[in-house]
């Protein structure tokens, strides 16, 4: 049984449970007016990484399966989890929930409804992971997910964010939130129906698929858009970093042969316009004229690829400069996919930059949470805090 110190009695924000932790990015997201109570992975590299930048107290190395809500300290008003993608990110191609890590959400479950039992059940309880939930195993690892919440006694409901409208980088996942069943919400925080853009057609179409009976225990929560726009790319690259040297002239000339006329000719027009340009290049294998498949470079000048853990050289972006005419190309440095992800500079990273772009490729984006504690998790806690007071 894993067991943790208790918490100070007179602390007063809301706590929250969070597992498959990381590097703790939730935790910055959720920010200083919550108190964790609980964090959990059972990745060592990350254990560190999370320890240099919270402290000891809080996290637990180890399998989520040896966790019990018995040993979990206090009652949290929050319960997030992050748990593994793997085997939901092929859209249906993978195992699925069935699979060995994605399948690591019932083992999330099970400690839910443990302290349920226990008569600890969190006010809100939130998972994230990709896109390829909606679609994998023909949609029913999303009606899985769904029906999980509401036979736990949540109401839940999913939205589509991606971190572009907040960092520049394109990363979209899906975020599903489940609001105790005993709970009133607030007025104004659950929509009718669908609302743009955080609820866009594929994340309708997957609610649709749904058992009606299921479909009409789901919410569509209101979340408004950022009122400010993201920082431009290339206010987070550093001139010269230490762990990622410019390339030599011929690398940099064999990427920009793998680029196709479309790709190309950004890189023209940005020579032609003179001055710095910054831009993300990302390899992706693609359909050749000929039916098979050749690989290409493709290059965006206004945000980055979705950021990947370095399972291999492809998924590492490249950073593209253009410099009054003159191209030069790095990987991209630890620190800027930080950066990416909305990790202030002060946030200590692993000295192996393997591991860094690991702890970043697996993460939540910062703002994101922040954007949902904001306008979501703290509304609903303060609703129920008012409804006891009235009570």
């Amino acid at each position: 049984m894993i067991e943790s110190p208790a918490q100070p009695p007179h602390d007063r924000r809301p706590g929250f449970y969070e597992f498959f932790a990381g590097g703790g990015m939730v935790r910055a997201g959720l920010g200083e007016g919550w108190r964790c109570l609980f964090a959990n992975d059972i990745d060592a590299g990350k254990g560190l990484a999370y320890r240099a930048n919270w402290g000891e107290a809080d996290f637990h190395l180890g399998d989520i399966g040896a966790v019990s809500a018995s040993g979990l300290p206090g009652e949290a008003e929050l319960m997030w989890g992050s748990f593994p993608c793997q085997d939901l990110s092929l859209a249906g191609a993978g195992a699925g929930l069935g699979g060995r890590r994605s399948g690591t959400f019932h083992a999330f479950w099970d400690v839910a409804r443990g302290l349920a039992d226990d008569g600890r059940a969190p006010a809100i309880v939130a998972v994230e992971n990709v896109c390829g939930t909606l679609t994998s195993r023909g949609g029913r690892d999303f009606e899985v997910v769904c029906q999980t919440y509401v036979d736990a006694g949540y109401r839940p409901g999913a939205l589509i964010i991606n971190a572009d409208r907040f960092v520049p980088q394109s990363r979209p996942r899906l975020f599903v939130i489940g609001v105790r069943g005993d709970l009133d919400t607030p007025s104004g925080l659950a929509a009718p129906g669908p609302l743009e853009p955080f609820h866009p057609a594929s994340l309708r179409r997957a609610v649709d698929r749904l058992p009606e009976a299921l479909r009409a225990r789901m919410a569509w929560w209101r979340l408004p858009e950022p009122a400010t726009p993201p920082t431009d790319l290339a206010t987070v690259i550093e001139d010269d970093p230490a762990d990622a040297p410019w390339s030599p002239p011929e690398r940099t000339a064999r990427l920009l042969a793998l680029m196709s006329p479309v790709n190309l000719a950004k890189v023209e027009q940005a020579r032609r316009d003179g001055g710095r340009r910054v831009g993300a290049l990302y390899r992706r294998t693609r359909q050749g004229a000929d039916g098979g498949k050749l690989q290409r470079a493709e290059v965006r000048f206004d945000i980055a690829g979705c950021l990947r853990t370095p399972a291999g050289g492809s998924s590492r972006q490249t950073v593209l400069v253009i410099d009054r005419g003159e191209v030069r190309s790095r990987l991209m440095s630890a620190r800027e996919t930080a950066r990416l992800m909305g990790l202030a500079d002060s946030y200590r990273l692993p000295a192996s930059s393997s591991a860094a772009y690991r702890l970043t490729g697996d993460g939540v984006a910062v703002p994101v949470v922040r954007h949902l504690a904001k306008w979501l998790f703290e509304p609903i806690l303060d609703g129920a805090a008012a409804a006891r007071r009235a009570a």
